[in-house]
C-alpha cells in the first residue's frame, strides 16, 4: 500500500482549494470510513488506463479490469491487476466503474452494455476525453438506469499516468465527487470539481485546445530561432524564465536537450500521440462552432494537426516541429 501525497490538494467549483494534510494511507475517508473496501471494475487498460488501474491496486484497491488487447491484460496482469474476461464482468457487482476509452460513441455504447448489468447505484466515473454532449448523454442513461456518474478527464500523460500525478478535471454532482476523491487522488496529484455533468470534459477541451496552440507557436519561434542562430538551450534558458514561458516547453520541450525527459529525446515516442492531439483539437473546434466562439486560431491549431495526423508516423504531437521545420523555406536537410 502507498501513502497518498500529504500535498495532494482538490479544488472545489469556485475556486476555493482544500489542501489534504497528514494522511498516511491508512485506507480511512475523513469520515473514518475505509475507502479502500470499495471494489473497482476498469475498463480500458491502454497506455493511460492500465497504469492508472496498477496505481489503485498498489494502494491497497480491488480491482477487476478488462480490455480487449490482449497485451494491455498482460501488462495489467503483471502490475497485480485481477483480470475478467468481458466488460460486464468488469462492472458487475462493483461500488466504482472506471472507463478510459477512446472517443463518446465507445462509451455511450458500453455504458449501454454495463449499465443494465452494473449493482444498483454504481458510481460511474469517465476518464476518457470525449464531446461534452457525449459526456452529458452518459451521465443522463446512467441516472436514468438508477446510478450515478462523473466525467473526470485527465492530463499529464502517460508518465503522469504512470507516477500518479495525473490532473482530473471533474463534472458531477458534489456526493459523487466527494465518494470518487480518495480514489482520484490515488491516481492524480490534483484533482479539481468544476461543475455539473460535462463540464470535466468542458475543462479539458479548453486545456488541449490551449495546449495544441501553444505547442505550434512555440515550435515556430523555436525554428525561426534556428534560423537566427539561437540554440536550443541558448533558447530553453531564455524563454524558460521570460514572458514566453510555457508548460510545452519547461515540461514538454519539443526539441532534446533542454528537458532529458520530453519525448524528443526519445525519437518522439508518445507520451501524448499526435493522433489524440487531432481528435481533441476536433472536439474543440466542435465545441467552438457549437457555441458560436470566434476561435480562428483554434480552428487552425486543429487544421494543423490534422494535416501532421496523416503523416506522423504514430509520433508524439511536440514532433510538430519537425514539421515546421520541414516546410519552413530555406531549410536544409
Amino acid at each position: 500500500m502507498v501513502a497518498r501525497n500529504p500535498d495532494r490538494c482538490h479544488h472545489r467549483p469556485g475556486g476555493h482549494v482544500l489542501r489534504r494534510t497528514g494522511r498516511t494511507g491508512t485506507g480511512s475517508d475523513d469520515s473514518g470510513g475505509n475507502v479502500m473496501s470499495k471494489t473497482i471494475g476498469f475498463l480500458g487498460l491502454g497506455h493511460m488506463g492500465g497504469p492508472m488501474a496498477a496505481n489503485l491496486v498498489k494502494a491497497g484497491y480491488e480491482v477487476h479490469a478488462y480490455d480487449p488487447s490482449a497485451a494491455a491484460q498482460e501488462q495489467a496482469g503483471k502490475d497485480g491487476v485481477a483480470l475478467v474476461e468481458t466488460g460486464v464482468a468488469a462492472a458487475t457487482g462493483r461500488d466504482i466503474v472506471i472507463t478510459m476509452l477512446t472517443n463518446g460513441k465507445l462509451v455511450r455504447d458500453v455504458y449501454a452494455e454495463l449499465l443494465p448489468v452494473a449493482r444498483p447505484d454504481t458510481l460511474f466515473v469517465d476518464c476518457s476525453t470525449i464531446d461534452v454532449a457525449d459526456a452529458k448523454a452518459a451521465a443522463e442513461a446512467a441516472t436514468a438506469a438508477g446510478h450515478r456518474a462523473l466525467d473526470a478527464p485527465v492530463s499529464g500523460g502517460v508518465s503522469g499516468a504512470a507516477a500518479g500525478t495525473l490532473t482530473f478535471m471533474v463534472g458531477g454532482a458534489d456526493t459523487d465527487f466527494a465518494e470518487a476523491l480518495p480514489m482520484l487522488e490515488v491516481m492524480g496529484a490534483k484533482v479539481v470539481h468544476c461543475g455539473g455533468a460535462g463540464v470535466g470534459q468542458a475543462a479539458k477541451i479548453c486545456n488541449n485546445m490551449l495546449l495544441g496552440i501553444s505547442m505550434i507557436g512555440l515550435s515556430e519561434a523555436l525554428v525561426l530561432g534556428e534560423k537566427l542562430g539561437l540554440s536550443h538551450q541558448s533558447f530553453f534558458d531564455v524563454v524558460s524564465t521570460a514572458s514566453g514561458q510555457s508548460w510545452a516547453l519547461t515540461t514538454y520541450c519539443p526539441v532534446p536537450g533542454p528537458v532529458p525527459t520530453s519525448p524528443a529525446n526519445n525519437d518522439y515516442r508518445p507520451g501524448f500521440a499526435t493522433a489524440l492531439m487531432n481528435k481533441d483539437l476536433g472536439l474543440a473546434v466542435d465545441a467552438l462552432r457549437a457555441n458560436g466562439v470566434e476561435g480562428r486560431i483554434g480552428e487552425l491549431a486543429a487544421e494543423i494537426y490534422r494535416e501532421f495526423n496523416e503523416t506522423s508516423d504514430g509520433r508524439d504531437f511536440s514532433a510538430i516541429v519537425t514539421e515546421v521545420r520541414k516546410r519552413s523555406s530555406g531549410w536544409a536537410t
